[in-house]
Parts: structure tokens; sequence; C-alpha cells
């Protein structure tokens, strides 16, 4: 169970901090069932109400200090996404994001790097599920990764380019 004040990851909505947990009864003459109440990091006067047990959705703790680390240190080991063709594509992005990995939301943005360079070389863009996805896992790593670092989560990306960067001047 999580406490007041927690930081965690429910299902796609991201990144929510507990800001209370409540009962509620269930009906007329129905029992009482604990619920957290989620406030979405970055939405401002959201509240989400969702059942301490029985949840449908994926709860977890963000990652730590050193998860945060080891997972920006690890991020060349991360596979792109193996998309068969165009028809799979939003269907793999979805379920990637459902997992609430931050893993998998490593791949959906290499895999969309990758495929943003190859695209711009032939004149085209990213389509609008491709930038729609790659927006939507790049606020979930980012945000979660901004509070055990302690960085606004506007500044992760450039975080972990330095990082990586450096790693690999000193590997050099």
């Amino acid at each position: 169970m999580f406490g007041k004040g927690d930081y965690i990851v429910y299902g796609t909505t991201g990144v929510c901090q507990v800001r209370d947990i409540t009962a509620m009864s269930q009906g007329e003459g129905g029992n009482e069932k604990l619920y957290y109440v989620l406030e979405p990091v970055g939405v401002a006067g959201s509240r989400i109400m969702t059942p301490v047990e029985g949840n449908k959705s994926i709860l977890r703790p963000i990652v730590s200090r050193e998860e945060a680390y080891r997972l920006i240190d690890g991020i060349r080991e991360v596979d792109q996404l193996r998309i068969a063709d165009d028809k799979q594509r939003e269907f793999m992005y979805k379920e990637a994001l459902k997992t609430c990995d931050c893993r998998k939301w490593i791949g959906i943005i290499k895999t969309l790097h990758f495929r943003k360079k190859d695209r711009l070389a032939r004149g085209k863009r990213l389509t609008e599920v491709d930038e729609r996805y790659l927006k939507k896992a790049k606020e979930n790593l980012y945000r979660e990764l901004s509070i055990p670092l302690e960085i606004p989560a506007g500044e992760v990306e450039k975080f972990i380019t330095e990082r990586i960067e450096g790693r690999e001047e000193v590997v050099s």
C-alpha cells in the first residue's frame, strides 16, 4: 500500500502523487472500500480515484535514484520495438505504454528517434501516430525520472544526453 505523498506510476496516466487515501461505501449498506486519491504530475487540478485493492490498472512505485541512473546508463542496451509492419505500429506502441515499464518507454523513444532520422533523410516527417506516441513515451519517462533525479521534467532529456555522452568520452 502506498502512503500520502508517495509518487507512483498509474497505468497509462503516468506519474501521479498520492494525495489521500479515503474510504467510500459501495452502494446502500455496502462495505467501505479504500481508494487512492491521485493527482497526475503536470496536470494541475486533476484528480483520479482508484481502488487500493483489486485495481485493474498497474500501480507501481516510481524508480529510485539508483534505478534511474542504472536505467540511463543502460539505454544503449535497450532494444527498439520490433514492428513487423505499419499496421502493427500503433498497437505495439500502445502495448509498450501500457506495461508502465521505463525500458519499454525507452524502446518507443529509440524506435521513433531512428524512424524520424530515416524519414527525414527521405524528405518525410513522422506520422501523427508516431508523434503522439513519442510525446507520450517521453512525458511518462521524463516525469518519472525527474522526481528521483530532482530536476525538472523539461531538463531530463538534456541530462540523459549529457550523461550518455560523458560516459562515451570516459570509454574512448
